[in-house]
């Protein structure tokens, strides 16, 4: 008899016709955000499930699926899962690094250009037919090229965010809780500062750490405060990294020229501020978002529930003391 998983959110057929050999496949195709009670009832009988950022793994759920065995999340993060919790039901987590390094990097330079550039007001300008004639001191921006680049996060995405500002000429500072190798620094040609440096000298900062208790508004009022006011700051990494209220009381007040988000606190809900500022560039954290690597999420997460269930050696195991359990 086969096992059966569940596949919380939509995915591509594709990734449910590899599964279908495998297992006997419950899929949430209508894309429905299920609540706590919901998830709790579906996951009772099975085996395995595939998740996202939006389906919360604790022990108030765990404890009422006592056959699970292994949860893959269609991402890098996994602050949704608490591996603690999973441990202890002997239950298997997994994610999926690396697959998505580029292009998350490549949004990251797309709001970069958006926000230094006033892209956003310039459109919007034009769309309520604003635009009557050319003007010398019109939608003034930051330049980018040659500008001092900042990022808070020097892991694979942060590297691929700096090896892009090459293209730029751009100075290229970090900061992170462990000094990268002298290779790394070498070919993101970056240079390693304290943060309270990083905020002070940066045009531009962006925002590439994991969301967990200890970086929790790890960036808040004291960091922007100590931004130049024509700098610009940059997030599409996982919201509480940031706290966004102070953010919002920052940009009110053109302590700093703009930012770029692609993640909020609580999403999908966001603070209201960003929605009446217009010096901030929005987007429904899509960072990830291009049909191949979304692809090649699911794809991955389906290859670790599979290995999980078959095997108990996924490849992208977040917890491997649960082994043995």
């Amino acid at each position: 008899m086969k096992k059966q998983i569940f596949v919380a959110r939509e995915v591509f057929q594709e990734v449910l016709d590899f599964l279908a050999p495998h297992f006997e496949v419950q899929a949430n195709q209508e894309d429905k955000v299920l609540t706590v009670e919901e998830l709790a009832g579906v996951f009772a009988d099975k085996d395995g499930a595939m998740t996202t950022l939006t389906e919360k793994i604790d022990e108030n759920l765990l404890s009422r699926c006592p056959r699970l065995k292994a949860v893959c999340n269609i991402a890098v993060g996994y602050n949704n899962i608490d591996l603690a919790a999973c441990n202890a039901h002997g239950v298997m987590a997994t994610n999926t690094p690396g697959v998505l390094d580029d292009t998350t990097a490549d949004f990251a330079w797309a709001l970069i250009l958006a926000t230094a550039r006033r892209l956003n007001e310039a459109e919007a300008y034009i769309r309520t037919g604003q635009w009557d004639k050319w003007k010398l001191k019109q939608f003034l921006g930051l330049d980018v090229h040659h500008a001092t680049l900042g990022i808070v996060g020097l892991g694979r995405i942060g590297q691929v965010v700096a090896r892009r500002a090459m293209g730029f000429e751009m100075e290229v500072l970090y900061h992170d809780v462990r000094r990268a190798t002298p290779e790394i620094e070498s070919a993101c040609r970056a240079t390693y500062v304290p943060k309270e440096e990083l905020f002070r000298r940066a045009d531009i900062v962006t925002i590439h750490i994991p969301y967990s208790q200890k970086t929790h508004h790890s960036i808040g009022a004291q960091e922007i405060a100590l931004m130049k006011k024509s700098a610009i700051l940059i997030h599409a990494a996982r919201g509480g990294v940031l706290d966004d209220a102070a953010l919002v009381s920052a940009l009110r007040k053109g302590a700093i020229a703009g930012a770029g988000l692609d993640v909020f606190e609580g999403e999908p809900a966001i603070h209201p501020g960003f929605r009446e500022l217009k010096n901030v560039v929005l987007s429904p954290h899509i960072a990830s978002s291009s049909e191949r690597t979304r692809f090649k999420m699911a794809m991955m997460a389906a290859e670790n529930c599979v290995a999980a269930l078959t095997t108990g050696n996924p490849p992208n195991l977040l917890n491997p003391e649960v082994k043995g359990k």
